[in-house]
């Protein structure tokens, strides 16, 4: 008999990658405008990192909420510098389904490590039904970087995407396609220097009933809107500047549950020092607000604390 399927818009079990490699990518930083080159060694760089992680992990855990770690692989033939952050290369859906996705940097693409991840999931009792790639394994030019370029409303089956190099139109709707999803909003974005804002999850964060979205940087009007008047059937929204977003990564949050079922927002300290009262206030109303020091892991990776997790939605098999 099937399990029941409890639809969730967030999760009480995250996934985070340990770095080994941790530094500047230079393949990722040709679009990322996130990422600064780091003035330290590259044994700082990476000592600072894993100790930013290692607190971030365990800030969580104290909370109740369950934290898987992927070890870094034993073999250091390949240099991957952003695997600490996951959500880009897979995301897991309520019925058991675990998506790979095609990454855009060719040493990104070393990052996929489908069989350690089914292993450390059916180790701690999660329901793994089946393994889907979005696109080709080799895919060359149709890119779709996973909960980095889709926000995925699980209850009311939408996604939104800001197209990029990192998020194609076609494999958008290809993925929009193979999970059924009963709509897809893609739309256009121009940061400060007018370049497209190279993930959406840096922009944009949905919890479980608000949302947090720089509608300045969607330059169409009309998609605007759209999104705007889309997003306000089912949440409450709060708008952040051009400047929150760039500078302090106000957009790369992530609301997560613990054990408990309590809910709390997670962020970076520069995000949290960058919302005003009044936004801190607005998200307080839906859950509490944990931050921890990411300084080195922004400055040099251009990611956030959303970026580092990756969110664990198939059921636990139950034990009789």
């Amino acid at each position: 008999m099937d399990m029941e399927i409890k639809i969730t818009r967030t999760a009480d079990t995250i996934l985070m990658v340990r770095p080994r490699d941790f530094g500047y990518n230079e393949e990722t930083g040709v679009d990322n405008e996130f990422q600064n080159k780091p003035d330290m060694s590259p044994e700082l760089i990476n000592k600072k990192a894993s100790k930013e992680f290692q607190a971030m992990v365990d800030g969580l855990k104290s909370r109740g909420v369950t934290v898987l770690v992927l070890e870094p692989p034993i073999s250091r033939d390949i240099t991957t510098p952003d695997a600490i952050f996951p959500n880009n290369w897979f995301s897991t859906e309520h019925d058991g389904t675990i998506l790979t996705y095609p990454m855009m940097a060719k040493n990104r693409q070393a990052e996929r490590r489908l069989l350690e991840i089914e292993k450390l999931l059916n180790k701690n009792g999660y329901t793994i039904r089946n393994c889907i790639n979005v696109g080709r394994l080799d895919e060359p030019e149709k890119f779709l970087e996973g909960t980095g370029s889709l926000i995925i409303d699980h209850v009311d089956e939408k996604v939104y995407a800001a197209r990029s190099e990192r998020c194609h139109p076609d494999q958008f709707d290809n993925f929009i396609r193979l999970r059924f999803y009963l709509e897809g909003i893609l739309f256009d974005t121009k940061s400060s220097s007018g370049k497209p804002v190279y993930h959406t999850n840096v922009m944009m964060s949905l919890g479980k009933k608000y949302a947090v979205i720089c509608l300045e940087c969607i330059t169409d009007k009309k998609q605007r809107n759209h999104v705007l008047s889309t997003l306000k059937k089912s949440f409450d929204v709060m708008e952040i500047t051009m400047g929150q977003m760039e500078n302090h990564f106000c957009g790369n949050i992530l609301e997560v549950r613990n054990n408990k079922n309590d809910p709390f927002i997670v962020m970076s300290k520069n995000a949290c020092q960058g919302f005003t009262r009044a936004q801190k206030s607005f998200l307080e109303q839906y859950g509490e607000i944990l931050s921890f020091d990411l300084s080195t892991i922004e400055k040099t990776g251009g990611g956030s604390a959303r970026c580092m997790m990756a969110e664990i939605f198939s059921a636990r098999e139950k034990k009789f």
